[in-house]
């Protein structure tokens, strides 16, 4: 078993999902009493949020690719940023180290692929909707992207780090969601990503009228996938 290094506590909510799943699917294939074999460094979210609302994405770079190059010198073979949004970093903190970044988009459009559809609703902060890096992934896979209305990116954002990221699970605010989810499946998106972490606490397929990819799943699926092969 390889030794995975996990950025996390962006939220640390999200980052507790990542190590339990992680844990559960490395015991269902191995049995027994097996475990994943990790390191983790978890952050200050307050700080980092601070910065991302700056857009002081180089001080986030000279942060993370610290990280990452502190894991590589603990021990671990290869490393999963627990966030959606911090893959905009993905690139920077590749070139700083020399063990791979098992990135959280390749699985989505993976998943997206296997599923047998050709167009993706991409739902996440405002950072991860509005900015280019994760379209640019999903759509090297030959994917449509469609992302909500303005007013939609801003409450789903909002969604996001006052509740989601405080371990608040609101019953408007999921309902708000899968509204948003039944329209960009009206607009034409076949699936609907879940591109923040945190949305994995409101994942609920009954709700939703096209597959929902859940990238908190997905990517400690391929994370196992990597760390047994």
């Amino acid at each position: 078993m390889k030794t995975l290094g996990l950025i996390g506590g962006i939220s640390w909510e999200s980052t507790a999902h990542y190590y339990q799943r992680i844990n559960q699917l490395v015991a269902q294939r191995l049995g027994g009493l097996h475990s994943a074999k990790m390191l983790m460094y978890s952050v200050d979210f307050d700080e980092i949020q601070h910065l991302q609302h700056k857009d002081d994405w180089a001080a986030c770079g000279r942060i993370f690719t610290d990280i990452a190059r502190r894991l590589e010198q603990g021990g671990a073979e290869g490393l999963v940023i627990c966030a959606n949004t911090m893959h905009i970093l993905a690139e920077e903190i590749g070139e700083a180290v020399s063990i791979p970044i098992l990135h959280i988009a390749e699985a989505t459009a993976e998943a997206a692929l296997d599923a047998d559809v050709d167009s993706v609703g991409l739902l996440g902060t405002h950072f991860t909707m509005e900015k280019d890096f994760y379209r640019r992934e999903l759509e090297a896979h030959g994917l449509r992207v469609l992302v909500p209305e303005e007013a939609e990116r801003i409450e789903l954002h909002r969604i996001i780090y006052e509740e989601l990221c405080r371990g608040v699970v609101d019953a408007d605010s999921k309902r708000t969601f899968y509204e948003v989810v039944h329209r960009l499946a009206q607009a034409g998106a076949k699936s609907a990503a879940l591109a923040c972490t945190e949305f994995t606490l409101i994942a609920d397929q009954a709700r939703s009228p096209v597959p929902l990819l859940d990238t908190t799943e997905l990517h400690a699926r391929a994370a196992v996938e990597w760390m047994l092969v």
